[in-house]
């Protein structure tokens, strides 16, 4: 290169780095201060000088440039993206009462009768998304998914103008994840709407349909078009840096970096201040210029936060509070009974159409037959329907009879609805425990209506791992009777496959061979892949480890189930009445004949194990291994390896760039064990 050609692009480079800059500066002025320094022509104009320099000189490209909001390539399918840290559901309250109740709670777990200090925050109707920092760049956008595992849609979220490509100022932490709502604006979903009806396009319900079928978009430029918003309300994963200890400082730091945050949130002292806060947004809420369906609160300070800790799939320390439901009337048509992925039968109620909450609604859950019973309700009865959540269709309650009005069915000719003895889909009988008010089919591996749930487990990666074996061609393999049981993977053709939609020779013949890999496996893995109730990937390999082959296990009684650790008397029954079943029985025969292999392993005491019964948390980079490996190392120890830090954690190994769980771990006097300590142990142990 010539030295004037290095002049020119010296002066590119620096006009480019200060262009950039100040099209952040701007942006972020625009959507997170809502104080536009420039005129909509001004950063136009900026931006397409930025986009000629960059054009020029592509070198100068940069992840966090303004220019790569426009949108890239299409994707032909969106990739998986598991959580670091899962993101958690919240437990709801409908009402003051029960928002006294979650106070109570804390103060009894605190043992602390202190007043506590909230966060209340808007509940935005939209879309929970994950964004991933390295040093200040996003990395990553995934969608929540089922909270453990979402997609990856970085290239949608890079064109939505609130979220920060680059983070401003420099005290974020190296590792950053953001948590928030990605919405559209009451203004923009009507314009969107206007549109789609000039073109002659159906429109969309309501803005969060719109929200969400924006970021489902595998073309990026599509998602461009749409006037989307993305409002920060916690961070996940943190590693590195200083932050500060509490939930309401670290959102002043989100919107520092560049986020939206709401202008609404406030920090409250005591739950009647919630409430107080509850009736004040009530009254804004029909002029905001976007949808909420509810307030979450939060426990202020991050200490009291970790003591609380979690319940199921939810944080103790925040609730949601909703607001009343829209409601409607109509009638029930009919009732039909569903069968769901893990065999429970749903009854689901058949309506006579009716717009509720933005939607038109004509089928509704009635959750399981203590429900209909509590709302004695019968076939033909006039029902109130509201959306629960403004989300999940529901019938709320049965309109006396004598209020309806003339030409509706009366008492005399409503027919009581009869729930089911045996199985609709394939026969088998159905079980009701004594805990549970759901019925479900024994039926497993057989139930066809479990069947593709079934394969799809199987096929996990978790499980027998076959690549290139997805949803969609499950369901398309079972629509087309090519396979009924996961034993029929064995021996399906290429020239099968090819016929399948967006199938051809190649993908094909490298899906037979995935399939042929995936038949040697491991019992844990096997196990796992069963998807035996209550069974998880942690339980498979504690089974295994135990009985040390497939048929000990196929022959323990009850109280040998029960010796090993961790399994109790409900996963002994399911585990039991499993294997007793003669069609998994011929299942796992088939899987033999179609040459899957599992060797038998040594039985382990795991209660013997140098590790067992102590709880190990992974953080930071290891040079040496990686986490996945650390995991497998402590599990073969016999430790149990959780992905947070509580006042349990045994202990912590923390790698280079620990964050907030050496945090906590120091604040809590847990147990840190740095990489090289880490390895000797495991050295020593092996």
């Amino acid at each position: 290169m010539s030295e004037q050609s290095n002049l020119a692009l010296d002066e590119a480079s620096q006009e480019a780095a200060t262009l950039r800059e100040q099209l952040n500066h701007y942006n972020y002025s625009y959507h997170s201060l809502d104080a536009p320094q420039v005129s909509d022509g001004q950063y136009d104009l900026l931006l397409r000088r930025l986009e000629t320099l960059e054009s020029q000189f592509p070198t100068l490209c940069s992840a966090d440039s303004p220019t790569r909001r426009v949108g890239s390539a299409p994707l032909t399918v969106f990739e998986a993206v598991e959580h670091a840290v899962p993101m958690l559901s919240l437990a709801n309250a409908f009402d003051d009462d029960e928002l006294r109740d979650f106070e109570r709670r804390l103060h009894a777990r605190l043992d602390d009768d202190s007043a506590i200090a909230f966060v209340c925050e808007p509940k935005l109707d939209g879309v929970a998304v994950s964004l991933l920092y390295h040093d200040g760049i996003l990395v990553q956008g995934a969608t929540r998914g089922d909270g453990f595992q979402g997609e990856n849609i970085t290239a949608n979220v890079r064109t939505i103008a609130s979220i920060p490509l680059k983070l401003l100022g420099e005290d974020f932490p190296p590792v950053l994840e953001v948590r928030g709502e990605i919405y559209l604006p009451r203004a923009g979903f009507e314009r969107i709407n206007a549109e789609a009806l000039a073109k002659g396009e159906k429109p969309f319900v309501n803005p969060r349909n719109a929200a969400a079928g924006s970021l489902r978009q595998l073309d990026s430029h599509i998602t461009a078009t749409r006037p989307l918003e993305m409002c920060a309300y916690s961070l996940g994963l943190a590693e590195g840096g200083n932050l500060p200890d509490s939930h309401l400082a670290t959102m002043g730091c989100l919107k520092s970096w560049g986020f939206l945050t709401n202008s609404l949130m406030a920090g409250v002292t005591g739950i009647e201040a919630c409430v107080a806060y509850y009736q004040r947004l009530a009254e804004l809420r029909g002029g905001l210029a976007y949808d909420i369906d509810g307030i979450v609160y939060k426990v202020d300070r991050f200490a009291l936060q970790e003591t609380l800790g979690f319940v199921a799939r939810a944080p103790r320390w925040a609730i949601a509070r909703k607001f009343p439901a829209e409601e409607a009337s109509t009638r029930l048509l009919d009732v039909e009974f569903q069968i769901g992925r893990t065999g429970a039968i749903t009854p689901v109620a058949r309506l006579e159409p009716v717009f509720v909450g933005g939607v038109t609604v004509s089928n509704a859950t009635l959750h399981n037959e203590d429900e209909v019973e509590r709302l004695g309700l019968r076939l033909g009865d006039s029902v109130v329907v509201r959306r629960a959540g403004d989300v999940i269709p529901q019938i709320a309650r049965v309109l006396p009879r004598f209020e309806a009005s003339a030409g509706e069915i009366s008492e005399d000719n409503s027919q009581a609805i009869v729930f089911p003895t045996s199985c609709p889909v394939c026969g088998s009988a159905l079980q009701r425990s004594e805990e549970q008010a759901v019925l479900r089919c024994t039926g497993g591996l057989v139930c066809g209506a479990q069947r593709k749930e079934a394969i799809k487990h199987f096929a996990s990666r978790k499980a027998l791992d076959i690549e290139g074996l997805g949803d969609k061609i499950i369901d398309q393999l079972v629509d087309a009777e090519l396979i009924a049981t996961v034993a029929d993977l064995f021996s399906l053709r290429v020239e099968q496959l090819a016929e399948l939609e967006r199938m051809a020779d190649k993908s094909a013949s490298k899906l037979v061979a995935s399939i042929a890999t995936a038949r040697a496996t491991t019992l844990p893995r096997l196990l796992f892949a069963l998807g035996i109730r209550e069974v998880g990937e942690t339980t498979a390999k504690v089974l295994a480890c135990h009985f040390g082959s497939l048929e000990k296990l196929q022959e323990a009684e009850a109280e040998a189930l029960l010796a090993v650790p961790d399994v109790g008397p409900v996963v002994a029954a399911f585990v039991g009445q499993f294997f007793s079943n003669s069609h998994h029985q011929a299942i796992i025969a088939s899987l033999r004949e179609a040459g899957v292999e599992w060797p038998d392993i040594e039985p382990v005491d795991t209660q013997a194990l140098p590790l067992a019964g102590q709880v190990w948390v992974l953080t930071g980079t290891l040079a040496s291994l990686s986490r996945s490996q650390g995991k497998a190392q402590l599990e073969a120890l016999g430790a149990k390896v959780s992905g947070s830090v509580s006042a349990k954690t045994t202990c912590l190994v923390a790698g280079e760039s620990a964050g907030s769980k050496l945090t906590k771990a120091r604040s809590l006097e847990v147990k840190v064990m740095d990489e090289a300590e880490f390895v000797a142990l495991l050295q020593g142990a092996g």
